[in-house]
């Protein structure tokens, strides 16, 4: 059999499909919403679009400008009548190009997004690559297969080991910041986007001739993928990360030992008191609060401390949680985005330190782009009287269950 019958019996399977792999319009609703603000017309550049599904949703919802990229021309061309369809031909483009070897000038895009397809070229290469199309402040949205326990059956691992190595949500999150992303948010893709993708797939599968060539080893591969879900679905699953390039004019990092006497100084003068001081001093103190690594600062350009942010244990309702105070900027530092990037790499920090939960009392005009909301929302409330908007929540795993409750804050807090 020709390597040609394969990959037209391939596609064939696949044509007319609503969707190349596991997904919905819920799950990409949902990694909209974790972007955070767009600009009014966003440019949205959709890489292995397929059929357009995210395409024609990123259109019509985002008023997105979407360039839908795909090497499949018949993907392309359901894409353009289902364009039509809707109104939408305006805002979408369909263009036949190599993910790996994009045309496209550098900053040419607010949103770069890849539903089930970044795997073509390989995770670490997607990041590494695609960066360069985003616009200042812009964003990468891409879904991944992983592994969604510690020890996978013997049976999970080799199927991946032959078609794909798989990772944990917190080892892609983690190399994610190590390519100098900030992650803004990750979800695990219910299964209901499994059954999205593989229930139209098993009925064209059950239709197919297998006396077209290459269809019988194309219809073979399908169901022993499918299978494999059935019987091993525990094992692993979809998830989807909206990533965000780092600042590049500040570098941050943990706290260095026996740096506790130089941030002491720079948290005083960026609140103009010793308070602010004296609570981060008596934090260190209290084990049951401290969290190793979770104390960061952001160096200016000659190496001094620039900003600093902290994030300590709480309780809500007796669940732990995290607090994320004081954070302080230098005053020559400020108004710089120093403040921005220290808690940007904290947050990651927390996230792959497996904290699900972290709560600020701060401006509302601030915090909320870092994806804060009202901590009221999710039931959480302080136990002293503060402005419902000034008491904020961040969900950093949008799996685990959000407590609700009251705020037990540490004594140093005084509260």
């Amino acid at each position: 059999m020709s390597d040609n019958a394969s990959h037209d019996s391939f596609f064939a399977l696949h044509h007319g499909l609503p969707r190349q792999g596991p997904g919905s319009d819920a799950t990409t609703r949902r990694l909209l919403a974790l972007c955070g603000p767009l600009p009014e017309r966003p440019r949205v550049l959709d890489l292995g679009c397929g059929p357009g599904r995210s395409a024609l949703l990123l259109a019509a919802e985002a008023g997105a400008e979407v360039t839908a990229v795909d090497l499949h021309e018949p993907f392309l061309d359901e894409l353009r009548r289902s364009a039509a369809d809707r109104g939408l031909d305006g805002s979408i483009h369909p263009l036949r190009a190599d993910m790996g070897a994009l045309p496209f000038p550098d900053g040419s895009f607010d949103l770069v997004w890849a539903e089930s397809s970044a795997y073509a070229i390989g995770f670490d290469r997607a990041l590494d690559e695609w960066r360069r199309l985003l616009a200042p402040g812009g964003t990468l949205v891409l879904t991944e297969c992983v592994w969604t326990t510690g020890e996978p059956s013997p049976a999970a691992r080799a199927f991946w080991e032959q078609h794909y190595p798989l990772r944990t949500v917190t080892a892609l999150s983690s190399a994610a910041v190590g390519a100098g992303y900030h992650v803004l948010g990750s979800l695990l893709q219910p299964e209901g986007d499994w059954a999205e993708y593989y229930g139209p797939l098993a009925a064209r599968a059950d239709a197919a001739d297998p006396a077209v060539p290459g269809m019988a080893e194309a219809v073979a591969g399908a169901r022993a993928e499918i299978a494999m879900r059935r019987d091993h679905g525990s094992d692993y699953g979809y998830a989807g990360f909206v990533l965000r390039p780092a600042d590049p004019r500040w570098r941050t990092r943990p706290e260095a030992p026996g740096e506790a006497a130089a941030i002491r100084p720079l948290v005083a003068a960026a609140f103009g008191s010793e308070a602010e001081a004296e609570l981060v001093d008596a934090l260190r103190r209290d084990p049951d609060a401290w969290l190793p690594g979770l104390s960061y600062v952001a160096e200016a350009p000659d190496g001094s401390i620039a900003a600093h942010a902290l994030i300590t244990r709480c309780r809500v309702d007796g669940a732990p949680a995290a607090a994320l105070a004081p954070v302080a900027v230098a005053p020559a530092h400020q108004r710089t985005g120093a403040g921005r990037a220290v808690v940007r790499a904290l947050l990651d920090a927390a996230r792959l330190r497996g904290e699900s939960l972290v709560l600020v009392l701060g401006h509302p005009e601030y915090y909320p782009a870092f994806g804060f909301a009202r901590a009221s929302a999710y039931g959480i409330r302080p136990g002293f009287d503060v402005p419902d908007e000034a008491m904020m929540a961040l969900v950093l795993d949008e799996d685990a269950p959000v407590p609700r409750g009251t705020i037990a804050y540490p004594a140093a807090f005084g509260v």
